[in-house]
């Protein structure tokens, strides 16, 4: 008789795997019980993310590797619980798509060819199918750790799709027009965003213990996992200023302490969840936006993250690169700066 066919929300994940009554969950393998609490059925949990790292930590990993989908399942077992918890999302949905299309294929069988043909297949979404290259190729890297390949079969070989970087830059009237319909909240983080240049995920984090004699004490998430290297942004007037109104507009305590948060909701909880995600902030800035669009001359939507680039623009490159944390100024210059460049002509 025929397996039966996965139903379309559990396709892409590990065999095995099956949604039901609101969680993941894996029947295990006859004879394995004994490694799943004694269980034919055993719930890995409610999101994506806690059902793989449930899954790495109970699974007996094999040692050896034969399909790409052998490699992508131990990749995802080892290395993407490791990530942050957006990272690990992007991660899992990417080797849903690969495990599809490479996944039946011999370790050693990949060649140079058959990821331009991925990437052809993909040709409407090249910045996806560039991350996606990027972590079959961080999987084989790993391979070769590991010892299931000796050969990396797309490291140097192929050449992804290329990519535009952003190039909006918000004018200085654009962003005071912006500001005469910001609420306190969205404008005190203004005022703060465009001081520091951190990211909003980096902004949303600061605590009032983080607000020391000598600045503003960070420790960038981009660069904290790899190098762990903290920043102080040291105090100006104008960054005191805006601290000050930051501070000002936070939500007074009701029954228990508000939270140590420098921005923070309206019951005193953090905008950014554990997940990485900030679903309250975005509702602001989105509202925020709606309303510049209709009440002001503003004429063109501008994104949080422009923010960032606006402050990289504003100032020497050396400066901003220093600000922004960038080991590397082509970075900064590539991505961030987004004046364009003023030359004299020929006399």
């Amino acid at each position: 008789m025929a397996p039966k066919p996965r139903q379309p929300k559990n396709r892409g994940y590990p065999t095995s795997w099956r949604w039901k009554h609101g969680a993941w969950r894996y029947r295990v393998p006859i004879g394995l019980e004994h490694l799943w609490d004694g269980k034919r059925e055993f719930t890995l949990g409610r999101t994506d993310v806690d059902a793989y790292k449930t899954w790495a930590d109970r699974l007996q990993l094999h040692q050896q590797a034969s399909t790409i989908a052998d490699l992508l399942e131990r990749y995802q077992q080892q290395i993407v619980p490791t990530k942050a918890a957006r990272t690990q999302r992007a991660n899992n949905e990417t080797i849903r798509r690969l495990r599809k299309v490479f996944g039946h294929m011999p370790i050693q069988a990949l060649k140079p060819v058959h990821v331009y043909q991925y990437l052809d297949q993909r040709r409407d979404r090249p910045t996806s199918a560039n991350r996606d290259v990027e972590v079959l190729s961080h999987a084989y890297t790993k391979a070769i750790e590991w010892g299931v390949a000796e050969v990396h079969p797309i490291k140097g070989k192929v050449i992804a799709h290329s990519e535009r970087p952003r190039d909006r830059y918000v004018e200085d009237w654009e962003l005071i027009e912006a500001l005469r319909v910001a609420n306190k909240v969205v404008h005190a983080y203004i005022g703060v965003k465009l001081l520091t240049g951190l990211r909003r995920a980096d902004i949303l984090s600061l605590r009032v213990a983080d607000l020391k004699e000598d600045g503003i004490h960070v420790r960038p998430r981009k660069t904290a996992k790899t190098t762990g290297k903290r920043l102080i942004i040291a105090w100006t007037d104008a960054l005191r200023q805006a601290v000050n109104e930051a501070m000002a507009v936070r939500p007074q305590p009701r029954v228990v302490p508000i939270a140590s948060f420098l921005f923070c909701a309206s019951g005193g909880q953090p905008y950014l969840k554990a997940n990485g995600k900030a679903g309250g902030f975005d509702s602001l800035w989105m509202r925020f936006m709606d309303r510049a669009m209709t009440e002001t001359t503003l004429e063109d939507r501008f994104q949080e993250r422009d923010l960032r680039a606006k402050t990289a623009s504003d100032m020497p490159l050396d400066l901003a690169t220093a600000l922004l944390g960038h080991a590397d100024p082509r970075i900064t210059k590539r991505v961030y700066r987004r004046k364009p460049d003023v030359v004299k002509p020929l006399k």
